[in-house]
Order: C-alpha cells, then structure tokens, then sequence
C-alpha cells in the first residue's frame, strides 16, 4: 500500500473529496460510483449511482448516517459480473460485508473498487433528520465527527447519539478497501489522507490522480489505538449488560417479546442473502385451527407465534459473518436489541473459530469448512 496527503481546499473536506471522486470518474479509473449524495432537503442522504461527472457536485463521501447496507447493494449491482467498473464510497462495516458476501459468490470483487471511509460513526436517520431540522444543517453533526477522527473521541451537540452498533464497533477502519479516505489523526480541514492499495496504484499514479509518495502516518496509527481500545470497552459494557438481561431463557424472551416477525432484521441485513427463506414458506404459515390447538393445549399462546425461533434460526445461520453494522437494530419498528444479541453471541462464535468476517477474501467462512480438531476445548473432547 502507498499514502498521498491530499490537501484540503478552502477548508472544506467534502468539496476536496467531491474533486477526487470526479477525477475518478473522469479519468476512467471507474466508470461509474456508489455514493451517498444529499436528499434535497439537506435532512439526509441515499446511496446514488452516478455516470455523470457532474453529479457528483452535491455527493456527501462522510455522510454521517447509513440508511441501507451498501453490501447488499453491491451484491445486486455485481452479481451477474456487469463489464463496467464500478467505485463504491462505502464506510468500513459496508467494506467487510462486501468482502464476506464475495466468500459466498453474493459479490464479485474484479470489477469493483471499494473506496473505504474511515467510520466514526453514524446517526440514526430519523435522529439526524430531526437535528439537522431543529439546528437548520447538519454541519455541526459532520464538523463534530471529523474532530473526533483527528483525536479519536466523538463530539456531538446534546440531544443526538451514534447507533449503538457505532458506539462499540471495534473495526472503524476499512480492511482490505482498494481505496481508503484516512480521516483519523489528521486536521480534516487542511488534509486527509488517501491510501491506495496494490491493485490500485498504477491506475492511479498513471493517471496523475494522487501522488503516492507520502509516509504513512504515526498519528494515525495511535488515534486508532484509541479509538478501539474505547470502543472495546464500550462494547464489553454492552455485552456484559445484555448478558445479564438475557440470562435465562425467560429473560431472552421477555426481551424479545415484542417481536412482530416483521422480517425487516433480515430484509435489511447484508449476511441474510438467502433467496429462498424457510421463514417465507408455508412451514410459519400455520391454518386457523393450528393456533387453536394450540392455546387449547397450553392454555394461551402469544401472537404472532414463532418469533424466538425466527431470530434464533437467523443467528444460528449466520451469526459468524455478523459484521456488526446494526442495520438490523435500525429496521426493527419495535426498538429490539437485535444487533447486540447478533454481536454478543457472534464475537464469542466468532473468537472460538478465530475468524473475522471481511477481513481477508482469502480466508475461508467456518460454515464453509471442517476440521476434525476444532471446537476441541469447547466441547470438552480430548485430543
């Protein structure tokens, strides 16, 4: 990998990236780019994929909220191999659930160039919205973020949080992005630097795009120390708060006894790929009378049914590629802790096979492979 500092332009971050990912553009290094740009109300942004050059004018490269998971947008754009390049302006979450998608043939990877974001978090949509309506823009929400990635702690005007998934993600820098903005330990508005992986450098340097001389930066490597060392600690509050709610098996489901089985968790995760579900069959579409037996037997029933079998048969499917963006909490209309059930059980999941969804596209899933030797000390089997 090589770094270039990219000078920032009259103070102004945004405008300065907008002017790289138009060179991008028009240079051909990618034909065409997935990128968050504004709503006109300026209370939002969607991810857009844009041809023209001139519309990346009013694109937000940091915007600060994530309204849908970019990896299962990547899958629909890549999938079928399409033949023009596509550029992806994704956060470092979206970045590993692309990556994880690849091992299961969901993306393909030779025509894409991620371009990965330093994340320091976002805002829930509708949190924003209301903030950017109540304070007029959501300047400060940006100018607050980019501050804390120069130092490594968030600041944020009161009344308005990070997602809780945010607050305890650990992997806030892209892993394995062809392309990353690198906001943490520098002043944003007069630099940022841009670090440009192997595959990328000739086409770049060629092009005159950035000049990759620059060393990498020491600053940078202790705020991200910081960052996960706090972001750590936060997430083990979490667990070990969650852990004690959820301790027996009436406590997970008083926690989760408001589900609807509405389905958005699913809908809205990248990992739950599936295009034929068991929970979209006849086997959870139970007649009239079945329900009557059923309270005739056990005296009464909740409703809707199957709601704890729901979520416990989706973590038992892919809780080992979770990669912790929490847009299953933000798609839940009851407020369930979805993602900190998914990130509790995934990290103790994830520790024992030492696997790290998105991490590295060589790296085979554990729901892939078989080794006679594994989980040896778990189940209490000798050698």
């Amino acid at each position: 990998m090589k770094a270039s500092v990219l000078k920032v332009e009259n103070g102004d971050p945004v405008a300065t990236l907008r002017g790289l990912l138009r060179r991008l553009l028009e240079e051909k290094v990618v034909d065409v780019l997935l990128v968050p740009k504004a709503l006109p109300s300026g209370s939002g942004f969607v991810q857009t994929l844009i041809k023209d050059p001139d519309m990346v004018s009013d694109v937000h490269p940091l915007a600060p909220t994530m309204a849908v998971q970019s990896g299962r947008i990547l899958s629909y754009l890549t999938v079928d191999e399409p033949d023009a390049r596509i550029g992806a302006v994704i956060k470092s979450c979206e970045v590993r659930a692309v990556i994880e998608l690849a091992k299961f043939l969901q993306t393909k990877l030779d025509n894409l160039v991620t371009i990965g974001v330093d994340c320091m978090g976002t805002f829930e949509v509708e949190d924003y919205a209301a903030a950017v309506e109540e304070k007029g823009d959501g300047d400060a929400l940006v100018d607050g973020l980019l501050k804390g990635a120069q130092t490594g702690r968030v600041e944020v005007p009161d009344g308005i949080e990070l997602r809780t998934a945010c607050g305890m993600c650990e992997n806030p820098v892209p892993i394995n992005a062809d392309i990353t903005i690198g906001l943490f330990g520098h002043y944003s508005k007069q630099e940022i630097e841009i670090i440009v992986g192997d595959r990328m450098e000739r086409d770049v340097q060629e092009r005159g795009i950035l000049d990759l001389s620059a060393e990498a930066s020491e600053k940078r490597d202790q705020v991200i120390a910081q960052l996960i060392e706090e972001r750590t600690k936060k997430r083990d509050e979490i667990f070990g708060a969650f852990r004690e709610k959820v301790s027996d098996l009436q406590g997970l489901m008083n926690t989760f006894s408001t589900c609807v089985r509405c389905h958005n968790c699913m809908v809205a995760c990248p990992i739950c790929y599936c295009k034929e579900c068991v929970f979209r069959t006849p086997t959870f579409e139970h007649q009239s009378d079945q329900f009557l037996r059923w309270a005739d037997r056990k005296g009464g029933i909740q409703m809707p049914t199957d709601t704890m079998i729901f979520h416990l048969t989706r973590l038992a499917h892919m809780v080992t590629s979770c990669i912790g963006c929490g847009l299953c909490d933000s798609a839940c209309p009851s407020g369930l802790p979805v993602a900190t059930l998914f990130r509790t059980v995934g990290h103790g999941v994830q520790a024992m096979f030492d696997y790290v969804p998105g991490r590295d596209p060589e790296e085979t899933p554990p729901v892939a492979t078989f080794r006679e030797d594994e989980l040896q000390m778990e189940s209490g089997a000798k050698d």
